[in-house]
């Protein structure tokens, strides 16, 4: 169906990029639907992967999504001694969850694969 992504912490979700055809990112309209409840329903097409683990399978043709987070503090802690799970706000990885969940529940069940 599609490659989907979260490798960007665990802020607050915003929505998701997608790398595919518009016709496509239509088709996602009812999960984002979902996640219109907490403000995770933002779709921002990309001309690139948005994802480094799923590029190749985006250049491909291959529909691709990579969860869009609130990355203002991301680079304050990333790989350094400090970036313990401590930083880490339960809400935000508790609506991180859920939007990959939706997401990901929205694009198994499917009755047809997106188009490419």
């Amino acid at each position: 169906m599609a490659a989907i992504e979260s490798d960007a912490g665990a802020a607050h979700p915003l929505g998701f990029q997608v790398k595919m055809v518009p016709h496509a990112a239509e088709l996602l309209r009812p999960a984002l639907a979902i996640l219109q409840s907490f403000g995770g329903n933002a779709v921002v097409p990309t001309s690139y992967p948005p994802g480094a683990d799923i590029a190749a399978m985006s250049e491909a043709g291959v529909p691709a999504l990579g969860i869009l987070q609130d990355s203002r503090t991301y680079f304050h802690y990333l790989h350094s001694a400090a970036d313990t799970l401590d930083k880490i706000v339960p809400a935000e990885l508790r609506e991180n969850a859920a939007a990959m969940a939706v997401m990901g529940y929205a694009l198994a069940s499917m009755k047809d694969p997106l188009p490419r």
